[in-house]
């Protein structure tokens, strides 16, 4: 039978033969804009140090470029709505635009579990009913 009570950090502490391994954080690619390297960063920084392997690498990279390019159209959709001649042809194919980028960064996202979709608990929604309905 283990010890009672919780572990100590210590008995916690993962200690290799090298002794203390820590996890590096992932550097964004050098083909990345200094734009898309800060939202590489953004998102690295915000999830633990182990959360994106080497072969998740290129899927961030590809949601950075997106992230990126979704800002640019929104910048076109403002200007073309502050346009004094509105064109609606011009609207319409950046809205387009947008909701491509948007489907490719919520694509993006789940894959990676970066998303809150791909963090819910189908467990929590349900309720809490102990008794059947129809009883």
């Amino acid at each position: 039978m283990g010890a009672r009570g919780r572990r100590s950090t210590a008995d916690l502490a993962v200690i290799g033969a090298s002794g203390i391994e820590t996890i590096r954080r992932p550097e964004p690619p050098d083909d990345l804009t200094d734009e898309q390297a800060a939202e590489w960063r953004a998102v690295v920084n915000r999830l633990p140090a182990d959360w994106f392997p080497r072969e998740t690498h290129g899927l961030l990279a590809q949601y950075c470029r997106h992230v990126v390019a979704g800002r640019r159209i929104q910048q076109l959709v403002s200007s073309i709505e502050a346009e004094k001649d509105f064109d609606l042809v011009a609207y319409d194919r950046a809205l387009k635009m947008q909701e491509r980028e948007s489907r490719c960064i919520a694509s993006l996202a789940t894959r990676m579990r970066i998303s809150q979709q791909s963090k819910f608990d189908k467990q929590k929604k349900r309720g809490t009913l102990t008794a059947k309905p129809w009883e």
